[in-house]
């Protein structure tokens, strides 16, 4: 239950700095948590594919999790036209 809720934790943060990093507005807590879990995904699935790594712990799943986020709401900008 920890390792769940320290997940929730970073991906909030990794969101938000993901969402700043785009749009320059948060997505609220949940819209947060959302992106940077997902993007905390495809952050490790795009950047282990380059060959990239910003070490273990929680500045480099953050850091990683807020490039995917960036990555994913650009994808999520491109189909549904968001501003």
């Amino acid at each position: 239950m920890e390792g769940f809720i320290i997940s929730l934790i970073l991906g909030a943060a990794a969101g938000w700095l993901g969402s700043m990093l785009f749009k320059g507005n948060g997505l609220g807590i949940i819209g947060n948590i959302v992106v940077g879990i997902i993007g905390g995904w495809l952050g490790y699935w795009l950047l282990g594919r380059l060959g990239i790594s910003f070490g273990g712990g929680p500045i480099g799943y953050i850091l990683t999790a807020a490039i995917g986020a960036v990555g994913l709401l650009a994808i999520l900008n491109l189909v549904f036209k968001l501003r």
